[in-house]
């Protein structure tokens, strides 16, 4: 207890806080007083398509679980296959007496004045556990939606992973097409425990001014993998996202990767940070950033604690327009000798021979521009269904057009 006590503390020693400091009293808690069908499966077809943009499906079908919560109300709610459990956390709370003692356990509650809004204020949030042993094939959907204009969204979510089991959940955040401000806060503890493996895929599709403040740790124990994607792509007001990993058993490993794209207006804090605290451990994090007009800082800090521990850092931007900014902030801390953790950064435009290049071969400039856009934010995600692949892909198309 009193160790993973002292490695939360550590973790919460440099939030996110680039961005503005939000007065939360200027967001309405009133929400969820429309009429809702409780076959979340009727959304109008708008609704549909801007969710499916986020990575969410709409069918239970192909997912192991699922879970959807519109502003304060949890619409929808399945598990759906034999091994993992999926439950609105206030509901698991009310089931399993053990799992008060894990909430807060990672994420201090007095870190800031927004997790502290979490616990004063709770709407709802997810509770996923992947059962020992389990090997779940499909992925466990999640959404988090906003519906009414201005609101306020709090939320505490839990994952665990227990020894030997497999799990990946695809989480996407959105708001309802009418919807163009609010606030989203987000506690996110997670858990995985020795042998487990964890995916955890996040696509934010917000509106122009939304307000978002995750707060993200995962504990992983020996052995234990932890894979984490993250895609920005449209317009949102701000966001401050600095998930820390804590890599406490021997042989864990964990590897953080994002591709975000800071708009004009758009103020970006994302990165990640990893605790190497036991040998054998391992570690990646790799951001890819564009700059349209907007402000991004692209942070990553690697902190090997003991010897035989190897981490590599990469940060790539690129600015695209005259006003863009992006501040790369790579940092390594080696608290041992025998550490290996190494990093490389980059920030720059587009090099006039690609352009070249590619103009050279048949593209006219903006095509090339396009092509070579395309290029750098593309990633591969592991285990994401056809359907969104191909949603994803196309939305990094539609992102290199006109630039």
């Amino acid at each position: 207890m009193s160790e993973i006590k002292t490695r939360a503390e550590h973790s919460a020693a440099k939030p996110a806080a680039f961005g503005a400091d939000l007065d939360l009293g200027s967001f309405s808690r009133q929400g969820g007083a429309w009429d809702y069908d409780p076959d979340y499966r009727r959304f109008e077809p708008e609704e549909r398509s801007r969710l499916l943009k986020a990575g969410i499906e709409l069918t239970d079908e192909e997912h192991a679980g699922t879970f959807l919560q519109a502003d304060a109300r949890v619409v929808h709610c399945r598990t759906n296959q034999e091994g993992v459990e999926v439950l609105p956390i206030t509901e698991a709370l009310e089931r399993h007496e053990w799992l008060a003692d894990l909430l807060w356990r990672l994420v201090p509650v007095d870190a800031d004045k927004y997790t502290a809004q979490a616990e004063l204020a709770l709407d709802n949030g997810y509770f996923v556990r992947a059962l020992a042993g389990s090997r779940v094939q499909d992925p466990v959907e999640t959404c988090l939606y906003l519906k009414t204009d201005r609101f306020s969204q709090q939320v505490h979510n839990v994952v665990i992973v227990e020894p030997g089991a497999s799990l990946h959940i695809i989480t996407g955040c959105t708001t309802h097409p009418g919807v163009r401000s609010g606030l989203h806060i987000g506690v996110s503890e997670f858990y995985v425990r020795r042998g487990g493996s964890l995916t955890f895929t996040m696509i934010h599709n917000w509106a122009e001014d939304i307000h978002v403040r995750p707060r993200t740790a995962v504990l992983v124990e020996e052995g234990g993998r932890f894979i984490s994607d993250y895609v920005l792509l449209k317009p949102v007001k701000s966001v401050q996202m600095y998930p820390t990993v804590t890599l406490a058993g021997a042989e864990a490993m964990a590897r953080l990767q994002s591709i975000f794209i800071a708009h004009p207006e758009c103020e970006l804090d994302v990165g990640g940070r990893v605790i190497l605290a036991a040998p054998q451990t391992r570690a990646e994090v790799i951001a890819r950033s564009l700059s349209t007009g907007g402000r991004a800082v692209s942070r990553g800090h690697l902190l090997g604690q003991v010897p035989e521990v190897k981490a590599h850092l990469e940060c790539r931007g690129l600015i695209l327009a005259p006003h863009g900014i992006i501040y790369a902030v790579p940092e390594l801390e080696g608290q041992a000798a025998g550490v290996d953790m190494s990093h490389e950064a980059a920030v720059g435009r587009i090099a006039a021979e690609e352009i070249e290049y590619l103009t050279a071969r048949g593209l006219d400039e903006d095509e090339a521009v396009s092509t070579i856009v395309r290029g750098f934010l593309s990633v591969k995600i592991e285990g994401l269904p056809p359907a969104l692949e191909e949603e994803l892909q196309k939305a990094i198309q539609e992102t290199g057009k006109g630039l």
